[in-house]
């Protein structure tokens, strides 16, 4: 690929697909919307929906795979974008790595903020006296960040190490959580409460508030391209990436409607349940009883810190490789590799620190950190659509070891329909009366990215970014490499 080789190919096979599959993360994705799913669309969506956006996801995942087996590097979307334009290949490259860099970042804030409001639903739930409020949340978030970043910083075979840990973590916990929503409760709805359809989002026009409703899979599969940004990192990587990838969806689909089915026929007071702060804790206490409730809440936490981590993982190799070309403030500092841990150790703490910054309006107000941070899964799809858009326009397109062959271009297109579709979906009112409180957020801080990338384009940016960066002919690249 050009660069010369300075992090260590320790993540195997498993590793890759780990931290995908972490960072998508079923149990942290549906606990934290289910609620949003129960007052747009109900059960029909929360369902059906499941099984048609994660169709649509491996779509995406299949488009992104085969680009990963062509251009296996940390620098992924944004590195293939450049590689795969015909013209103007700095101005795709650029878009494409701020668009995924802020998608990154947002998603690393929103984890730890979730999983900071989850820890204190836990605390409430065992110390009734204890008060949850917005700032407190801040802090929990701050020090979450702080040790996923200390994980970081140690060796990749650490990280490595966690992730593995993670994916037993989320199929035990998963197992657990179902079987207790099985075999516990006295009663279950009935098989015909699957078609219910609810809509409690003030929108008179119930598909609208259908289409609201497939928001909730989209939520969750988020940060598939952790495989790609690990790349560097990965043995065999241009056929281990693409099949993280893949396996990661995969596995994830049929896991998430599993527990998705569970915790739908555990509801007892929908309405109550719908209601309530959070939704499904409120399932599992109807359901199980408040001390079986809190001992599940603890496996969502820790399914939410891994998370977390992965993501800051994912983030950190963004940072890593667009410093290496050159694209970011400081960039010989971001690209820097520990020489003691073979590990991007100053693009760990930027991460760490961006993302605190994007948490610390949660401090004032929740809607301001939902502006925040709604961008990261606009941000992040639209940085997934332009390199699979590229690829797709493209007759000479170079594939790897892994490919889909002649429908490489069909699987292509139904991913960038639907990445515009999606897109479109996060950007549309989600509840109505449109308030400051309810107001989407997500096209304003979508539209100050795109500006500032813009100004800052037009401004410096493209007199010394032509894109990703070639150090030199194979030869003598290999001659730079440090290890």
């Amino acid at each position: 690929m050009g660069y010369p080789r300075k992090l260590t190919r320790r993540f195997r096979a498993f590793d890759n697909f780990a931290i995908s599959f972490t960072i998508i993360n079923i149990i942290s994705g549906i606990f934290s919307s289910f609620g949003f799913g129960m007052n747009a669309g109900g059960p029909v969506i929360l369902v059906f929906g499941w099984i048609a956006v994660a169709a649509m996801v491996l779509f995406v995942g299949a488009s992104m795979a085969e680009i990963a087996s062509a251009y296996p590097t940390s620098g992924a979307l944004y590195f293939s974008a450049g590689k795969l334009a015909k013209r103007h290949r700095g101005a795709w490259s650029w878009y494409t790595g701020w668009l995924n860099f802020v998608g990154q970042v947002g998603g690393t804030a929103a984890t730890g903020y979730a999983a900071a409001t989850f820890i204190q639903a836990f605390i409430a739930m065992q110390w009734p006296s204890y008060e949850a409020t917005p700032q407190r949340a801040v802090l929990i978030t701050a020090a979450i960040l702080l040790v996923q970043a200390l994980a970081n910083t140690f060796t990749v075979q650490l990280v490595a190490v966690l992730n593995r840990i993670s994916v037993w973590w989320l199929l035990i916990g998963l197992v657990v959580i179902v079987a207790a929503l099985i075999a516990l409760p006295s009663h279950h709805q009935s098989p015909s409460f699957v078609t219910h359809f609810v809509n409690n989002t003030g929108f008179s026009n119930g598909l609208y508030g259908a289409l609201l409703g497939l928001l909730v899979t989209s939520w969750t599969f988020t940060g598939f391209d952790g495989s790609f940004h690990m790349s560097e990192e990965t043995v065999q990587a241009t056929v281990n990436a693409p099949k993280g990838i893949m396996r990661a969806i995969g596995y994830s689909a049929v896991a998430g409607l599993v527990l998705m089915l569970a915790l739908v026929f555990a509801i007892r007071d929908y309405a109550g349940a719908a209601g309530a702060e959070a939704p499904p804790v409120q399932i599992l206490i109807d359901a199980l009883g408040a001390g079986t409730a809190k001992f599940l809440l603890l496996i969502v936490i820790g399914a939410m810190l891994f998370c977390g981590l992965a993501n800051m993982t994912s983030n950190t190799r963004q940072i890593f490789a667009f410093s290496r070309d050159g694209a970011m403030p400081g960039s010989r500092w971001w690209h820097s590799v520990s020489t003691r841990t073979r590990t991007p150790v100053k693009a760990v703490w930027l991460a760490a620190a961006c993302s605190l910054v994007l948490v610390i309006p949660g401090w004032w107000s929740h809607t301001a950190f939902t502006a925040v941070v709604s961008v990261n899964v606009v941000g992040l799809f639209l940085a997934y659509a332009v390199p699979i858009f590229l690829r797709l326009r493209l007759d000479t397109f170079q594939p790897g070891p892994w490919n889909l062959g002649r429908y490489g271009k069909l699987v292509a297109a139904v991913a960038v329909a639907w990445i515009l579709i999606s897109s479109v979906l996060f950007m549309l009112p989600q509840a109505s009366p449109i308030t400051a409180e309810t107001f989407n957020y997500a096209p304003i801080a979508l539209g100050v990215v795109l500006v500032i990338a813009t100004v800052w384009w037009f401004a410096t940016a493209r007199r010394r970014f032509q894109g990703p960066v070639s150090y030199g002919r194979p030869d003598e690249v290999a001659a730079m490499d440090l290890i």
